[in-house]
């Protein structure tokens, strides 16, 4: 199997759930069948978000370059990076580090295009819409995305930056709400857009129609490393 390497602490909940989710994959029946994961946990990487919207200067970049170096000199096969907004970089970072990186945008895509879904709605920051990080991805498949009016994705931002980064969680009927409005217009598919909205869907059991990138990744990193993957995770999207 290769070892997995992973860019983590982006932010470092949402990297400890992804862990736990493909230990929870994983077809093992002992220790020694399950993956070997190497983790560079770096939260004090400049915020993503951030910088894309122009209000710091300091690049995230050369610190996932770093640490991707690292992880591959340790022994990684392969790189994963469990943070939608960080895939701003996925083509540099790609062009400069001499192991695979892993693209949970690319392969959210692929699992939803292969769902036959048109349109789905998006929860992510700010960031994420504006590098038009995950609608470039789903344009080449021909699904269109679906965003939140401005109050609510004020809300989003909320529940991302003043809860799950700080430890809390909003109130359930919040998330509700939002998610409605998407799916009144049209949305097939909730696609939780920010690996720290992956929280909730632990915390308050969020099934259909909601899509965690988390688990696409976590199940493509699996796949990726030739563990033995647990037949429930074969299809990741219901």
């Amino acid at each position: 199997m290769k070892a997995a390497g992973v860019i983590g602490g982006l932010g470092p909940m949402a990297t400890i759930y992804y862990l736990e989710q493909i230990t929870k994959m994983t077809d093992a029946k002992k220790d020694q069948e399950h993956l070997k994961i190497l983790l560079e946990s770096i939260p004090d990487t400049p915020d993503r978000t951030e910088y894309i919207l122009g209000k710091k200067t300091a690049s995230p970049l050369p610190a996932f370059i770093k640490a991707g170096r690292e992880l591959a000199s340790l022994g990684a096969g392969f790189l994963t990076i469990p943070c939608v907004t960080a895939h701003y970089f996925y083509e540099p970072l790609c062009e400069t580090l001499p192991i695979p990186v892993l693209s949970l945008c690319a392969d959210t895509a692929k699992e939803i295009a292969a769902k036959k879904i048109k349109k789905v709605g998006v929860l992510a920051t700010w960031g994420t819409i504006r590098g038009r990080i995950l609608e470039q991805e789903f344009e080449t498949y021909g699904i269109e995305s679906i965003y939140p009016e401005p109050g609510m994705q004020q809300l989003v931002m909320n529940i991302i930056y003043e809860n799950l980064k700080k430890g809390t969680f909003p109130d359930e009927e919040v998330v509700h709400r939002i998610s409605h409005s998407l799916l009144e217009k049209g949305a097939e598919k909730i696609v939780l857009g920010c690996t720290e909205l992956s929280l909730l869907k632990k915390k308050f059991q969020l099934t259909a129609p909601y899509v965690d990138l988390l688990e696409v990744l976590a199940q493509k990193t699996v796949l990726f490393s030739g563990a033995p993957l647990k037949e429930t995770y074969q299809d990741i999207i219901q």
